[in-house]
């Protein structure tokens, strides 16, 4: 068995609504091979995998998998709940995964990830495994586990950063990551709002600054009469010893710039020890500073946004002795306590042995092979921070009122938003002048040991950074995604359109470029995931309109979470025999992503007349809104009876209704793409945005505006059957691309005047060779005078190959060869077409290139007027002479 290849999925895709992972695999012939046929597999499997006994695998009973096994089950059916189980062994919450035939030995994996290096590592990990049993080879798994572990706590999330996240989308406030580190950004653009671990992007940065600097902390607070313990910087032995008189012992050493309790050296009782601490210190940290040692509890407490939310009593870790174990025997036990783990991957971290901690035991007169007594209890190092091992007790409750506002008090002097502020005091519950100080304020306060004390009530801190985050935001950011076959980029940008005019700065990717509001940021083909993202991380715009097509969807599923509104234009035979797309049926199930991953209380359009629209119905959770160019179409009637609303065509009027009653918008004449109502598909596509409006609540009026302001002009929607006049010469240019396409423009173009119907036709080079062949049956029956070009990018073809393919549709109708010919260059096939063309002609260019053709047009123009100018001056000097 091996992999082919990794597809990895962040959001919502065409095989689950989870992310996942594609895995490839060929089995190199296994595919007929059951698992209970190998000898010694099963066997071997579960007891290196325990955790497959509780999996269920569509059994509703534990060890339904096992079962599975032991009658015969697959190999990639096994790897699949291997790879589940191992992630669980870890600790991640992962529980879906199906493995599907492709053809004989390919076969391929879905799997639920939580973090994507961690579970490709899982995956590897679990095919060589797999192999070493086949093979019957040793295969250390315990061993490679311990080297995933590894990896995921290179890309683990830490406790503060994941708890705002999973409080975030406990309130529909999608969560996107930037970059590979802890900044995440919460919502979409100009409501997103953007963390790092617990600092707000409003929080100062003067003030995480100050924060950083200890001895800067210790000046302000002084300066604001709060109780902090005398001090100095210190830089050099005679400074140390001159500030220790003054000061009196027991004191403390420590780094001016440090964090998590590291290079602390605390209760240094006499000078010997002093200078050995600042010998040591000094080798790590230049910028050191002195206080006096305070004896009390280390406290932590937590204010938001001016307020305390939480605190906690910090303990250092500690063992009990039981007159026979070492205290490293001690140590390793307290380690074997599932609430520990490594950095912060879990509530409590584990106790490493170094020379700190060895020193602080040293000072007991105690080492590591020493044998504490039954019931002796000694602390293991002198701070408390979570960290380094310590653990929490929550004393929110007994806080005194002197003491929050001390707390209230030096946030606000600091100023920070969100900061931890670190307290000795003999008693939380008294005021600190009494007999505690403020140790320091911290910028990025972790908020792990309130959310996860060893004792007392759990304190949601997350839930008020997220409160704070959006205290101010009103408004919501409203996404529309579209897709379908043919019309969404019209549709996309009429929906753009008449959002701008309702006052919204709106983000939209098309075929032709990412926009902000009429504004290209980058030109091109941006209908992807990525070209998404750039709009949702936008911190301009509040609206999004995403055209999102088939490709995006199948490599890499969807950008966003929930839509507010998906329009599905329709579905019809395109790029069918790509990415494992070969049937309407298959198309239909990837457009059917976006209508599924719309909002509860939001809208998915739908058209109505299109028969393979409707096959999808039943997957949607979202109400409807169908449009439909026949008012009395059954499913439009049903869905309005039902209490949602339908948009049809009535009497050359466009129509919008729901139980309350029918609103005539406006005479379809009066839809600025339709060309006085002559471009049908064009109705058809103002019906689907004028659905999402109705969806998104924009007001009748506003609408109806828009509709009517928007044009098939190269200002609004560039390459949308463009019409330009070339003397007596007509041109148009269009992107169709595929059969539904060409026959909508071709249907427009009949009730336009002309003399000759001209046709510049091409087709990307993806397509079947049956459909590029349609394609020329259909200019056949149409145009009177045929160019047959091809795409600069032959997407796999050869030059020639698609235009071959065209002539020979062409010709099987008897076509006569004396009414075509092969121009490859598109440009250059448009300067011959004008070039010849006669008085009354229209041209129309199926093109690949827009801008080439619209410059090759005004060059045209310009000719054309420059010959009727000096025409004119001409027969002025007839005239005269």
């Amino acid at each position: 068995m091996k992999i082919n290849s990794f597809n990895t999925f962040e959001g919502r895709n065409i095989y689950s609504h989870k992310k996942c992972i594609r895995m490839d695999l060929d089995l190199e012939g296994f595919c007929e091979t059951p698992s209970k046929s190998i000898s010694g597999f099963n066997d071997s499997l579960v007891n290196a995998i325990p955790e497959l006994k509780t999996h269920r695998c569509g059994i509703d009973e534990e060890g339904g998998f096992v079962k599975r096994l032991n009658e015969g089950t697959y190999l990639a059916h096994i790897c699949e709940h291997c790879i589940i189980a191992i992630q669980n062994r870890l600790g991640l919450d992962a529980k879906y995964g199906k493995a599907r035939e492709v053809q004989g030995d390919h076969y391929y994996i879905i799997f639920q990830y939580v973090y994507p290096n961690t579970a490709l590592h899982i995956a590897n990990t679990i095919v060589e495994f797999i192999n070493s049993l086949i093979k019957k080879t040793s295969y250390n798994l315990h061993e490679k586990v311990e080297e995933i572990k590894k990896t995921l706590l290179s890309e683990q999330l830490g406790p503060s950063t994941l708890a705002i996240c999973e409080e975030a989308r406990k309130r529909g406030i999608p969560t996107l990551r930037i970059g590979g580190g802890s900044i995440f950004q919460l919502g979409y653009g100009k409501y997103g709002k953007r963390i790092e671990a617990t600092i707000g992007e409003n929080t100062g940065t003067i003030a995480v600054d100050t924060a950083c600097d200890k001895f800067l902390t210790k000046q302000i607070l002084e300066v604001q009469c709060l109780p902090v313990a005398p001090g100095a910087k210190i830089n050099n032995t005679i400074d140390l010893l001159h500030e220790a008189e003054n000061i009196g012992y027991p004191l403390v050493l420590k780094p001016q710039f440090g964090n998590q309790g590291k290079g602390v050296y605390a209760n240094i009782k006499d000078e010997k020890e002093l200078i050995q601490c600042f010998t040591k210190l000094s080798k790590d940290y230049r910028d050191i500073i002195i206080e006096r040692y305070v004896q009390g509890d280390d406290y932590r407490v937590c204010v938001v946004d001016g307020e305390v939310i939480a605190v906690a009593k910090r303990m250092p870790p500690f063992i009990l002795g039981d007159g026979k174990s070492t205290i490293s025997e001690l140590i390793s036990e307290l380690n074997k306590d599932v609430l520990r783990g490594e950095g912060h991957e879990k509530p409590l971290t584990k106790v490493k042995i170094d020379d700190k901690m060895l020193q602080h035991i040293g000072k007991k007169g105690y080492n590591l092979n020493t044998i504490l007594q039954a019931g002796e209890e000694i602390t293991l190092i002198e701070n408390a921070n979570l960290s380094t091992g310590g653990v929490a007790l929550d004393c929110t409750d007994i806080i005194c009122r002197e003491n929050i506002e001390i707390c209230k008090r030096a946030a606000i002097a600091i100023g920070l938003n969100i900061c931890g502020i670190d307290i000795i005091t003999k008693d939380i519950s008294k005021p600190l002048y009494n007999e505690g100080i403020i140790v320091e304020v911290n910028a990025a306060p972790g908020i792990r040991m309130h959310h996860y004390p060893s004792m007392g009530k759990s304190r949601n801190v997350a839930e008020k950074i997220v409160d704070m985050l959006f205290k101010d935001t009103k408004d919501s950011f409203p996404i529309v995604s579209v897709t379908g076959t043919n019309g969404k980029t019209t549709t996309t940008r009429l929906i753009s359109h008449v959002m701008q005019l309702s006052g919204k700065k709106v983000g939209m990717t098309t075929t032709g470029g990412i926009y902000i509001n009429d504004k290209c940021i980058r030109k091109g083909d941006t209908t992807g995931p990525q070209s998404a993202r750039t709009i949702l991380f936008n911190r301009e715009i509040d609206a999004a309109v995403l055209e999102t097509a088939r490709g995006g969807l199948v490599r890499s599923g969807l950008a966003y979470d929930l839509a507010d509104v998906g329009v599905i234009t329709n579905i019809t035979d395109d790029h069918l025999g790509i990415d494992g797309i070969d049937t309407l049926e298959n198309l239909a199930h990837v457009k059917s992503l976006v209508g599924e991953a719309v909002k509860p209380n939001g809208y998915v359009v739908l058209n109505a007349d299109d028969e393979m629209s409707l096959t999808i119905v039943e997957r949607m959770k979202s109400p409807i809104i169908f449009f439909s160019k026949n008012k009395d179409n059954i499913y439009l009637r049903n869905n309005i009876e039902d209490g949602s609303y339908g948009v049809y065509v009535e009497n050359g009027l466009l129509c919008i209704e729901n139980k309350e009653g029918i609103t005539n918008l406006m005479n379809i004449e009066d839809i600025g793409i339709t060309f006085n109502g002559n471009l049908q598909y064009n109705i058809e596509n103002a019906m689907a945005a004028c659905s999402a409006l109705v969806g998104l609540g924009i007001d009748y009026d506003i609408i109806k505006n828009g509709l009517a302001t928007f044009y098939c002009n190269e200002e609004l929607n560039p390459g949308r059957f463009n019409v330009y006049k070339v003397g007596e010469v007509t041109v148009v240019l269009d992107y169709g691309h595929n059969v539904e396409g060409y026959k909508a423009v071709i249907q427009g173009l009949k009730n336009m005047k002309r003399n000759r119907l001209i046709g510049i036709i091409g087709v990307p080079g993806d397509r079947l060779n049956r459909n590029i062949e349609d394609l020329g049956k259909i200019s056949s029956q149409y145009f009177d005078y045929i160019y047959i070009k091809e795409d600069l990018d032959k997407r796999g073809r050869k030059e020639g190959e698609v235009a071959e393919i065209l002539k020979n549709g062409v010709l099987s109708t008897g076509y006569s060869e004396n009414c075509f010919e092969i121009v490859l260059n598109e440009k250059e096939a448009l300067n011959i077409a004008i070039d010849k063309g006669k008085p009354g002609d229209v041209i129309v260019v199926f093109f690949e290139e827009f801008n080439p053709l619209v410059n090759l047009i005004k060059e045209k123009i310009k000719e054309v007027d420059m010959q009727i100018e000096q025409n004119s001056i001409y027969e002025s000097k007839v005239e005269l002479a």
